[in-house]
């Protein structure tokens, strides 16, 4: 495999890895009752059913951090670059996947502070990529 297809592959596992510490905190949150406390309504259970997609779609994700490293030039500030992609998947569920799923826009029937919520999941998840994608590709 070559090295830009090897970098690829390393921003899907760190997209991947990402999403499971991303999964992770919101699980955590739900848990302590942290969510329920601002009156968001999510509390997800941990279950293969719950995570598996999550974990695919922050792959996926990962494929779009791709562009920010794929030069050699620019494979510097990997966290920070992860944390400015953030935003792009978290608006798409925000403003694509939540009103397709009859959560309405935002997400506003879980409760107020959702979109605050899903932004605090999403910078994990991109704070998780930046840190995998260097700590897998090396130096």
């Amino acid at each position: 495999m070559d090295r830009k297809g090897a970098l690829l592959a390393c921003c899907f596992c760190a997209g991947l890895m990402g999403a499971l510490l991303a999964s992770l905190g919101l699980w955590i949150a739900g848990q302590w009752g942290i969510t329920a406390a601002a009156g968001v309504r999510l509390a997800p259970e941990w279950s293969f059913h719950w995570l598996y997609p999550r974990l695919l779609h922050g792959g996926l994700w990962g494929l779009l951090y791709y562009p920010t490293v794929a030069s050699p030039r620019r494979r510097r500030h990997w966290i920070r670059k992860g944390l400015w992609i953030a935003p792009l998947p978290c608006a798409y569920t925000l403003l694509h996947a939540y009103p397709k799923d009859g959560l309405g826009l935002l997400g506003l029937s879980l409760g107020n502070l959702t979109p605050f919520f899903i932004l605090l999941v999403w910078l994990l998840w991109g704070m998780g990529t930046g840190f995998f994608t260097r700590l897998f590709w090396g130096r």
